[in-house]
């Protein structure tokens, strides 16, 4: 297990920590690795009854690392990685909780929506940078968002690239 993604279980739980402080938990494709390896070991240990994704303080995440994601395109290698966790999250069949303080930015807003349940701290901030960066959206987004919170407010969120905090969420 990467020492960025720090993982634990207590009371049946198992907490999966993004532990990347520094870059504000910016995702790479090993972190991406671990997570998924640790959420398909949660899937086949019946002593596991949930699990929960949580960052640090000020940053849950701050998205992708672009860097890695730039030396990923440049070398012509697949994201298998990203592929194995987007499907691991969006076909865990345990309560799967987010913790969320602070930056929930592109990827990390996306997680959120593959969760049975976020909690939010009031200083955590959500956005989507996909009309920035000049990419579609990912991971399913555009169908679960407006399941989840209208189609207009996921069309600000999805397409406008608004910026919201919890009490909008809410």
């Amino acid at each position: 297990m990467s020492e960025l993604i720090q993982t634990g279980t207590q009371s049946g739980v198992l907490t999966i920590r993004m532990n990347r402080p520094e870059k504000k938990n910016a995702i790479t494709r090993d972190m991406y690795r671990a997570m998924a390896d640790a959420l398909e070991a949660a899937r086949n240990d019946d002593a596991v009854r949930a699990v929960l994704l949580c960052g640090g303080s000020g940053a849950f995440t701050a998205g992708n690392d672009i860097k890695d994601f730039i030396a990923i395109a440049e070398g012509g290698t697949r994201h298998g990685e990203v592929h194995d966790f987007l499907r691991a999250i969006a076909t865990f069949s345990k309560p799967l909780v987010a913790a969320v303080d602070g930056l929930a930015i592109g990827i990390g807003t996306t997680i959120l929506m593959h969760c049975d349940l976020a909690y939010c701290s009031p200083d955590s901030i959500f956005r989507t940078p996909f009309l920035d960066l000049g990419i579609t959206p990912e991971a399913g987004s555009t169908l679960i968002a407006p399941k989840l919170m209208g189609d207009q407010r996921a069309f600000a969120l999805l397409v406008l690239g608004d910026t919201f905090d919890a009490a909008t969420a809410r």
